[in-house]
């Protein structure tokens, strides 16, 4: 049987070894870290001119204003060698994507990816181990956090989380077990008792990969379907939430090629197509998506432009104006950019440029999607390129060093 790419040393990756089984997170004290980060960095930003002297008021005199910085938070696993010690924590320069590191958030275990709540009160973290669990981190508007507590997702290896729309409901996906949970939120954002769990039984796995291996699971654009990609049965799962219970309905399948690998797929904003990554056949597929019925359809295969050799494609990301694909490919380490025709229903291959790093996980673009950062987990570096006008992108800075980076997520 073909190894499975999730483990080390291949695609995607946390400790072969099992991780310790966790307990639910300590509650530490409030700690600062997002106020006194973005304060920190503002300062190095606009230069020792902003310096106050030593008399001065309690009132700051007027002083230009400080380039922009926006916080950045930073998926790692904890229990690797050469990991971080939890959620790392940075801030990002608007203008120019130069990052200034920040304290790490303790109490969380292997949080190797993470989602924002739409009030940008909370950040979820998986626990990417077995059994598989999910956290909640509070973030004050004073720049505090506090870590809410875990819960067990019912499965293992826990690899993806997203928030529903409406704020209410955290899905996850199991790539050790195969299945997608659901739990409720909280007001205050802490997590409740997991309300639904669905395991992929069917179809057989694909070609040597031994059984279901759920990478993501996301909400369709217009709020009415879940989707769950699952690798191992090459497969992608829409379910409809009952947002009352909580519970998934399975509504329809799209069946991608046999050993093809699918792993995570990204929506146009227009709603009516999503981009497939598929790790083993090192193809970026278009789908049409049919939000009246949930059915995904997969169009042919297409090429990432990294040639011959297996290039291991992990993620792609859309342009908030959907004028632009990227997708991150880890055997090559290299980015490939598509241009997005036909009202996203087309890709068009541009080029490919270096990401800077070794073994890209995973993609992220800023808010207004002039940045784009990548999450490079093998050299332990986060690179950042500006995306210009055309959707070319240009390597700016020096890598960020992140021990062991799987995860990049800036924040509005």
């Amino acid at each position: 049987m073909k190894p499975s790419p999730h483990l080390s040393p291949h695609p995607s990756s946390g400790p072969e070894r099992p991780a310790p089984a966790p307990g639910l997170p300590a509650l530490p004290g409030r700690r600062g870290f997002l106020g006194g980060l973005l304060a920190t960095a503002a300062a190095a930003a606009a230069g020792p001119a902003l310096a106050a002297p030593a008399h001065a008021s309690a009132r700051p005199a007027a002083a230009p204003s400080p380039r922009a910085t926006r916080p950045l938070l930073l998926g790692t696993y904890t229990s690797e060698a050469g990991g971080g010690p939890g959620i790392g924590t940075a801030a990002y320069d608007t203008a120019t994507g130069a990052i200034t590191p920040g304290p790490a958030i303790t109490g969380v275990d292997n949080p190797s990816y993470l989602a924002l709540h739409p009030s940008g009160s909370t950040v979820y973290a998986v626990a990417e181990q077995d059994p598989g669990a999910v956290t909640a981190v509070a973030l004050a508007p004073d720049g505090t956090y506090e870590v809410l507590g875990s819960r067990s997702t019912g499965g293992s290896g826990t690899t993806h989380l997203s928030v529903h729309p409406s704020g209410r409901w955290l899905l996850s996906a199991d790539y050790g077990s195969g299945s997608v949970a659901v739990h409720p939120i909280a007001e205050d954002g802490s997590l409740g008792e997991r309300t639904d769990l669905v395991t992929h039984s069917s179809p057989p796995p694909g070609p040597g990969q031994g059984g279901p291996h759920a990478h993501q699971v996301v909400t369709a654009p217009d709020g009415g379907h879940v989707l769950a990609v699952d690798l191992g049965t090459d497969t992608v799962y829409t379910y409809a939430l009952d947002e009352s219970a909580g519970t998934l309905t399975e509504v329809s399948r799209a069946a991608l090629a046999p050993g093809s690998g699918p792993r995570h797929l990204a929506f146009h904003p227009g709603g009516r197509f999503a981009y497939l990554a598929c790790e083993l056949d090192n193809t970026l597929v278009v789908c049409a998506y049919d939000p009246a019925t949930g059915a995904l359809t997969p169009g042919p295969g297409q090429s990432t432009g990294t040639g011959s050799g297996t290039s291991y494609p992990s993620q792609p990301v859309v342009t908030g104006d959907g004028a632009y694909v990227y997708l991150a490919n880890r055997g090559p380490n290299s980015l490939t950019r598509y241009a997005v025709e036909d009202d996203g229903a087309a890709l068009r291959l541009l080029d490919t440029v270096p990401v800077g790093g070794d073994w890209p996980r995973q993609l992220a673009l800023s808010p207004d999607s002039s940045l784009l950062f990548a999450a490079n987990q093998r050299s332990s570096t986060v690179t950042v390129f500006g995306v210009g006008p055309d959707g070319s992108l240009t390597a700016v800075g020096d890598p960020f060093p992140a021990p062991v980076a799987v995860c990049v997520l800036p924040l509005p």
